[in-house]
């Protein structure tokens, strides 16, 4: 009988172990659940669970419901979440370097925003590891344009608008072009528009489709100025305290992510435009005088990030220039 007894304890503190298995992560991230980046981001934790049999499940917490998002690499920083997603250059005021991807005209075509990733990946994984991150992957943005509540045939047509901006390079555009540079985070856009804090902005198709752009702006100038990029990443003390086959499993699943996001948001980019002019948009690609000035201020852009980013920002552009 008493053998019974220590087989049963022994077989109650293995089940308890095995309950105790299951890890559980938090994942704040900026975009509505509609989004291209969050359904990858849907499909990775997916991927994640499956892959571990459910050892470790991740939570999605989309549209800035758990952090803002100027909060979430703090937040996974300090444990507060374990995992998260950002606009890597939003955070460009803290590490030049992280504006890379934001360089207007450097990179214009994802073939070229492959390679400019390539270029910076193991310098941003360096500043990742020195706060104590990781980074799994990131996705690019479709390429940047210029939404307007009037027609702009130049430079001189933004004088005074309220543009809204969302990191560093594009509050700098905004300035050189004589408009007055407002943040507003993506989930707050659709309201600043109604409300007339904002009636510019240069961000993709993606976003104007989101945040349904054609309530409030009639034009969009496909000017294709950049690629920026979401990036995801972990806090490094909870990696590691994965075994290493669930370690492996996130890593795999990270790669595949990076991988479909990009052709996602490549085969997206097409869509957007199409659905902001059925929309009643007019969408056009800037003229050749707009084209020119905004050239212009992009030569200005890249020769001053250089500067602030240094010799790691150099050897980035160099790299890129060579492939």
């Amino acid at each position: 009988m008493k053998r019974f007894h220590v087989f049963f304890a022994a077989l109650g503190l293995t089940l308890a172990a095995g309950a105790g298995a299951q890890t559980k992560w938090d994942m704040p991230t900026a975009y509505p659940p509609t989004n291209f980046h969050t359904e990858n981001i849907m499909q990775f934790v997916a991927d994640v669970d499956k892959a571990t049999g459910g050892k470790l499940k991740i939570t999605v917490h989309s549209n800035a419901s758990l952090f803002k998002a100027n909060e979430i690499k703090r937040a996974v920083q300090t444990d507060q979440a374990q995992i998260g997603e950002v606009l890597i250059s939003a955070y460009a005021n803290e590490d030049p370097l992280l504006g890379a991807d934001s360089i207007p005209f450097l990179a214009t075509s994802y073939a070229d925003a492959a390679k400019l990733w390539k270029a910076s990946r193991k310098a941003l994984g360096d500043r990742f590891a020195k706060q104590g991150m990781r980074v799994l992957y990131a996705v690019p943005w479709p390429p940047q344009g210029i939404y307007s509540n009037k027609p702009l045939a130049s430079l001189a047509d933004m004088k005074g608008l309220k543009m809204r901006t969302y990191n560093p390079a594009t509050s700098r555009i905004a300035e050189l072009a004589g408009a007055q540079p407002v943040t507003i985070q993506a989930a707050e856009l659709a309201q600043a528009m109604a409300t007339g804090a904002v009636n510019a902005n240069i961000t993709s198709g993606a976003t104007g489709y989101d945040s349904k752009a054609w309530e409030q702006v009639k034009y969009f100038y496909d000017a294709q100025a950049w690629l920026p990029k979401n990036i995801v990443f972990v806090n490094e003390k909870a990696f590691a305290a994965l075994d290493k086959p669930t370690q492996d499993a996130v890593l795999k699943a990270a790669a595949d992510a990076e991988a479909r996001g990009w052709k996602l948001s490549e085969e997206k980019t097409k869509w957007y435009l199409e659905q902001l002019a059925k929309n009643g948009m007019t969408v056009a690609p800037p003229s050749a005088t707009l084209a020119g000035e905004l050239k212009k201020i992009g030569d200005t852009m890249t020769s001053e990030w250089t500067k602030q980013a240094g010799p790691d920002g150099q050897a980035v552009v160099d790299a890129y220039k060579k492939m």
